[in-house]
């Protein structure tokens, strides 16, 4: 990076030490007039030593930061910083970083360099909160010399941009891997037999198959026990909505509960994908905002990522109602369609559930909420107080009205996932799996 001036400035101890110099003048005056000098002195000799200090830290040679250029949202990763220092003999280096906030809390970071055998360095954590690209726009440092009474100050512009992906560690997991090479999802182009509603052929039957795929008419035929075989159903639609609002966008556990939503359905699109299906995302907010064409294939993932990525955070209700009519006129046949949301009143949560309903005629509906585990704590927190008391009242209330909501969905006929962010992943992935079998989407 281009490097300019370091000007020279006190520490803390020198500016006690000058501080202390003005008491010190008041005793010698009331004391010894005459000395009066010694004060002035005292002071000169200060700022000398600060001047002498500042030059003994050295001038600054080189300073390089090396961030990634891409990270995951959630995911830990390092901004390397490596100083070099001509003729130094500094005792302290401090480097400090200025961020977007979606990097670092407050839009700052900084840290203590370690002296090492050519160069001073350090490696400073960083964990990006939400989506989108953040940029890592200027450096402050800060070396004092042996004596801690003199230092040198640099400011400097990075402007290092990173970019922040969609979550998808899921995707990566060793126990996502080994399941997604079962048979059903093998790489030879065969017809794949399994569960599903198309028959395939018929087959001996053996110990330990399901007793009610028993052909009887062709074991009467044949006078020998046959039982179908059915192919495993491919190239359902799945469509992923992502209420974008206010509600999504708070956070759960340093996440915005919009991106845990966006982990999961990667991750279950990524099977979906594997088993043969197509896959789009919708996002909407107050209007309809990210509408995907389906993607056919695995190898084609990266797609969704990106689009994911686009997925913005909005400080405004939801729209439902002009949202998934949009969405279901662009479905021109049966699909299976996951809504992740969240509600916080029954007058949002009433008009939710009538949009919702207008679509389990036509389609396969999945509602997919987050348990609210803060809510459950203040429910269940005992009453030592009043303000305690009323608290737990009100977060009573407002998870029976969550339970409300929810029956209404699944008395429409719609399926429902409410857990724990850190168990959606793998639920949501259970119930495609559940509604694949039963061959509801063809």
């Amino acid at each position: 990076m281009s490097l300019g001036s370091a000007p020279m400035v006190p520490t803390a101890r020198a500016a006690g030490l000058l501080a202390l110099a003005a008491p010190v003048a008041l005793v010698i005056g009331a004391t010894r007039p005459e000395a009066w000098v010694v004060a002035p002195l005292f002071g000169l000799v200060v700022l000398a030593l600060i001047v002498v200090d500042a030059l003994l830290a050295g001038r600054l040679g080189d300073l390089r930061v090396a961030v990634p250029g891409d990270v995951e949202v959630g995911v830990p990763f390092d901004a390397t910083v490596t100083l070099d220092l001509s003729g130094a003999r500094a005792a302290r280096v401090e480097l400090a970083l200025e961020c977007d906030p979606r990097l670092a809390s407050g839009g700052r970071a900084g840290l203590s360099l370690t002296r090492g055998p050519e160069s001073w360095g350090g490696t400073l954590k960083l964990q990006a909160s939400r989506r989108g690209t953040g940029r890592i726009s200027r450096t402050w440092l800060r070396w004092t010399g042996p004596m801690g009474l003199g230092a040198r100050q640099f400011r400097g512009d990075l402007d290092k941009d990173v970019r922040v992906w969609p979550n998808i560690a899921a995707v990566r997991s060793p126990a996502l891997q080994t399941f997604l090479k079962d048979a059903q999802f093998g790489l030879i182009a065969r017809r794949i037999r399994g569960e599903g509603t198309q028959f395939e052929s018929l087959a001996e039957y053996q110990p330990g198959m399901d007793r009610r795929r028993i052909d009887w008419k062709s074991s009467a035929r044949h006078v020998h026990l046959y039982a179908k075989e059915y192919e495993t159903e491919r190239n359902n639609q799945i469509v992923f909505a992502f209420d974008c609002g206010q509600t999504m966008c708070e956070p759960i556990q340093g996440m915005p509960r919009l991106d845990r939503a966006v982990s999961a359905a990667l991750a279950t699109g990524y099977v979906a994908l594997k088993g043969g299906d197509r896959v789009s995302l919708f996002g909407f907010a107050a209007r309809p905002e990210v509408a995907t064409p389906f993607v056919t294939a695995s190898r084609d993932f990266h797609r969704l990522q990106r689009a994911a990525a686009g997925l913005e955070y909005r400080s405004e209700e939801p729209n439902f109602t002009l949202a998934l009519a949009t969405l279901a006129a662009r479905l021109q046949r049966r699909s299976l369609i996951v809504v992740f949301s969240d509600f916080t009143d029954p007058t949002s949560a009433q008009l939710m559930i009538e949009s919702i309903g207008r679509l389990v005629s036509r389609h396969v509906v999945l509602f997919v909420t987050m348990a609210d585990d803060e809510l459950e704590a203040i429910s269940g927190a005992a009453p030592d107080d009043l303000e305690t008391l009323s608290m737990a009242v009100s977060a009573d209330t407002l998870l029976r009205q969550r339970a409300l909501v929810t029956k209404k969905l699944q008395q429409l006929g719609v399926d429902v996932i409410e857990a724990p962010y850190h168990t959606i992943g793998t639920r949501l992935i259970d119930a495609y799996l559940e509604i694949k079998r039963s061959g509801a989407i063809g």
